[in-house]
Parts: C-alpha cells; structure tokens; sequence
C-alpha cells in the first residue's frame, strides 16, 4: 500500500498538520509514504518533509507559489499517472476540504472527511464523528483503487522519523487555471493554534462567567501557555470557536493540559486525552475529569488557582 500525503503550507510556512498525516501514513502503509509538495522555492518544505517519508515528490513552478485547487489538482494526477497511490492523505483544513472532493472525482474514489483514526488491516476502516461529536462511528469504505481521506489535526502527532528522498519532478499544468488566487487575510490579532501550544489552561462551565476567565489567562502566562475552553464556554460565547477543544472542536495534545472546573464529559474527554500530563482542578469529587487526569485537586477554584499563582510568583522572583 501507497500512501500519499499532499502537504499544506502557506505564507513561507509548513502546515504542521503535514508531518502528522505522515505519521499516520507511516503507521498504515504497507509498502511506502510519500509526501508530495506543490509551490514555489519549496525545497525547505520538501527536506522537512523527507525527515517523515520514505519518499517526497517535489514539484516547483511560479503558478504553483498559492494554493489554487484546479492548478494543484492538475499537477497532482500528472503525477499519480506516473505512481498510482492507494491512499491519498489530506488535513481537515479548508485547503484539504476544498481539494479532497476535487481529487475524489478525478480518481473516482470514495472519500472520508475529519476522521480521527485509520485501519488498514482488512480494506480500509475509518472512524469519525457525527452529530456535533456525540456520535462516533467506524465506516468500512467501499473497495477502490485508491481512497482519500481528510485527517483531523492534532490526532496523528507522535511518530518516528523516517529520513527519505527528495526527487524534483518537472511538472508543470498542462492549462491556466480558471480561477486566480487574490490575497491572503489576515486573522484576527491574538488568535492562537490550541493544538500546537505545549501548555492549555482549559476552563469549563464553572468558571461562571466571561469576566472570570482572566485568572485563567493569568495562570497561562504564569506557565507560558495559552487558554481553551469546554464546549458550555463556547456556546456562552466567553471565549471564541477556535479555542473549543472537544469532539465538535478542536483536539490537543499538549506537554501539560491544566483543566479548570471542567466537568469531564466525554466529548470533551476525546479532545484532549491524550495529553502528556493531565492536571484537574474541580470541587466536585465525582467529576469524570479525574478519572483521565494523573494529578486532581478537589477544590473552588477561585480559591485554588490564586493562590497557584501566587506560588510561582515566588518562584518566577
């Protein structure tokens, strides 16, 4: 098995989402991965690249420097005649959701989207979730010469290095593409990536209200990290979407994952498992927030947490 991982950069910058999908290629093929890179003065990207795949197609070309779907997609069949994939890997970013189905269709292959986990054993099974994450659901996809599938972000982050090939393929599209790339916007200032933050400070239901959660971000300056938020925060509008972490937001794997009277539903539970360490502060005894945390605290936090601040104060000097 073949599997392909289409890598997204943008604005002199590689998508870190690139290497996790790699990682996840890594542990599903059966005979090699490789990772493909479209743009301009992109050998950097590629040598990144190598360090996770067996083999990195590099193509490079001035209509390649931003994304463009009818462009990309030209020059990506150009090269799948050439080595057909069985599985063509994409992020669940708006650069994957808009070029997977385009893919799909040219290669007559059925499509996954967002899914959180892979298994190649027997056919190809993907699990992923429906109805705002209460729902999650294996699918057996149909048999087809080639899949594709888009990958939540912040799933597939541990993996071993590989130490591959770079090959410069001259390709180029065969037409102008009909469409033409305008300008980037910008963000908003102060908006963060939760999942690539080593430290989340998450807050939940109990922090009660919007003007409390400046002692949360209190605390992740004391720690360097940053701040996120269940999904009753969210819904209150207390902190915006992009900080939800949870089945219906975002997954993070952090170095320390700080939870803030953060009950422990399940949702929420499947976003951030898997982080290093799982700290809990709760004053409710039964929250199922202990049951995944490896250290908790039964107590108010408004109680708790000034004086955590206050200790590393003194430590800090």
């Amino acid at each position: 098995m073949k599997v392909f991982v289409v890598a997204e950069h943008r604005m002199g910058e590689l998508n870190p989402v690139s290497i996790e999908l790699l990682n996840l290629a890594n542990a599903i093929k059966k005979d090699s991965s490789v990772a493909v890179v479209l743009g301009k003065d992109v050998k950097g990207f590629a040598d990144e690249l190598a360090k996770f795949a067996d083999k990195v197609y590099m193509v490079q070309d001035d209509s390649l420097e931003n994304y463009n779907p009818e462009t990309y997609t030209d020059v990506l069949m150009q090269i799948f005649a050439k080595e057909k994939p069985d599985v063509v890997l994409l992020p669940n970013t708006s650069f994957g959701i808009d070029l997977g189905p385009y893919l799909a269709a040219k290669l007559n292959a059925p499509i996954a989207t967002d899914v959180v986990a892979v298994d190649a054993s027997d056919g190809l099974k993907v699990s992923k979730y429906f109805f705002q994450g209460k729902l999650m659901t294996d699918l057996k996809l149909k048999e087809a010469d080639t899949y594709v599938l888009t990958v939540r972000q912040g799933v597939f982050k541990e993996g071993e290095e590989v130490n591959g090939a770079v090959e410069e393929l001259d390709i180029k599209p065969s037409k102008p593409a009909r469409r033409q790339f305008v300008q980037y916007i910008e963000p908003e200032v102060g908006e963060v990536d939760i999942t690539q933050a080593d430290i989340v400070v998450t807050v939940g239901r109990g922090i009660e209200d919007a003007s409390n959660i400046e002692l949360a971000e209190q605390l992740a300056e004391m720690l360097g990290g940053v701040v996120a938020g269940s999904r009753p925060v969210i819904d209150n509008g207390w902190l915006p979407k992009d900080r939800q972490i949870g089945i219906s937001g975002k997954t993070v794997k952090p170095k320390l994952y700080l939870g803030l009277a953060v009950s422990g539903a399940f949702q929420h539970v499947m976003g951030m498992k898997d982080s290093e360490l799982i700290i809990a502060i709760n004053k409710d005894p039964e929250a199922p927030i202990f049951g995944v945390a490896q250290y908790g605290i039964v107590g108010d936090i408004f109680e708790v947490v000034p004086a955590l601040i206050e200790e590393l104060e003194k430590i800090k000097g």
